[in-house]
C-alpha cells in the first residue's frame, strides 16, 4: 500500500525479492498539470507495468475494497506513504498485519511530515523506522530501527531520498527477520513522543522576526514544498537557497541591508540571512545578484510576511 515516488522504492524492492507481491493498493487517479487530467500515481503505473493487480479505492471501508483484499489473502501488508488511515479492518487482514517504514526514529515524529520538521527542528541525526500498524498514528511496537545523519545543507528532497533507499532495505531486513521467527517488536514509550504535522503552505510564509539560523532552516526543510516565501512590493517571493552570515547590523527584521554584486542581505530578529537563489512569482529561480539587477531591488527596501 503506497502511493508517491517515495513508496515506488519499497514496491520495486519488494517485487526483486523472494516473496510474491499478490495485489497493490493505492490512491484514486487525481487531476494534475495545467490541463488538471486525472493522473495515475507512481505506484500505481509500476505496478500495472509489471501487471500486479491494482485496487485504488475512494474509501477505504468500502465493502469491495475489503472483499478485493481477502481474496488476495496476503500473509502481510506492507505499508509506505499510502496517505490514509487504516481502519481496524484492514490492520487485522494479514496474519501478519500492516508493516510500515516510517521515516524518523519513533516515537519521535510520529506524523505526516517527519522529515521536514526534523531539519526545521535543527535536528543532527533522523532515521527509518519499521513497525507494525496500529489504530493510533505511528504507535505500534518497532521492528527495525537505523539511524541516518542530518548535514548541515540538507533539504527535505535530499534526505527523504537517502531515507527512502534505506527504508526499503530495511523493511526487506524486516520481512527476512519475521518469517525466521527471529524479529519481535518492542513498545513505543508514548511518554517521549513527538509530533510532524503535516504541512501547509501558510508554514512557508517567514517571519522575519525569527532568528536567521531558524528561517534558513526552514528555507531548507520547505523545499520542495511548499517553499519558504515572503512578499516584496506585494509578490510572492519564493527563497530557494539561503546562508546565515555573522555581520553585526542595526537594521529592523525584513530590512535589506545589501543589495548588490555580493549579494541580497536581509536582516532578521537575530542576524543576517543571505537569499543566495529566489523566484518571484510567475517568474523562474534565479541567483539573487541577477534577481536584484532585474527587480531594481535597493538597501532600505522592508520585505514582509
Amino acid at each position: 500500500m503506497g502511493t508517491p515516488a517515495t513508496a515506488v522504492v519499497s514496491l520495486e524492492r519488494l517485487l526483486e525479492g523472494p516473496d510474491s507481491v499478490v495485489g497493490v493498493v493505492t490512491q484514486p487517479d487525481r487531476p494534475a498539470g495545467r490541463g488538471q487530467e486525472n493522473v495515475a500515481s507512481p505506484v500505481r503505473k509500476v505496478a500495472e507495468k509489471r501487471g500486479i493487480p491494482v485496487a485504488a479505492p475512494e474509501r477505504i471501508r468500502d465493502s469491495a475494497f475489503l472483499d478485493v483484499l481477502k481474496k488476495w489473502q496476503p500473509e502481510i501488508i506492507v505499508v509506505v506513504a499510502y496517505g490514509r488511515i487504516l481502519p481496524k479492518s484492514v490492520l487485522d487482514l494479514a496474519p501478519r498485519g500492516c508493516l510500515n517504514v516510517h521515516y524518523s526514529l519513533l516515537p519521535k515524529y510520529r506524523g505526516a511530515a517527519p522529515v521536514a520538521w526534523a531539519i526545521i527542528n535543527g535536528d543532527e541525526q533522523t532515521g527509518v523506522t519499521t513497525m507494525q500498524l496500529v489504530e493510533k498514528m505511528d504507535a505500534g511496537p518497532v521492528y527495525l530501527q537505523q539511524p541516518v545523519p542530518v548535514s548541515a545543507n540538507e533539504t527535505t528532497q535530499s534526505l527523504q531520498a537517502t531515507l527512502t533507499v534505506v527504508g526499503a532495505r530495511l523493511m526487506l531486513e524486516t520481512i527476512c527477520r519475521l518469517k525466521q521467527g527471529s524479529l519481535q517488536g518492542r513498545a513505543q514509550d508514548d511518554s517521549n513522543a513527538t509530533f510532524a504535522p503535516m504541512i501547509k503552505k501558510i508554514d512557508g510564509l517567514i517571519d522575519w522576526c525569527q532568528p536567521a539560523v531558524a528561517i534558513e532552516r526552514r528555507v531548507r526543510g520547505f523545499s520542495p514544498w511548499p517553499s519558504a516565501y515572503t512578499y516584496r512590493a506585494g509578490k510572492l517571493l519564493k527563497i530557494h537557497r539561503a546562508r546565515v552570515l555573522d555581520a553585526p547590523h542595526e537594521a529592523e527584521p525584513g530590512e535589506i541591508v545589501r543589495a548588490d554584486n555580493h549579494g541580497l542581505w536581509v536582516a532578521t530578529g537575530d542576524g543576517i540571512l543571505s537569499l543566495d537563489e529566489v523566484q518571484l512569482e510567475g517568474k523562474r529561480r534565479v541567483r539573487s545578484v541577477d534577481f536584484i539587477r532585474g527587480a531594481r531591488i535597493v538597501k532600505g527596501e522592508r520585505l514582509s510576511a
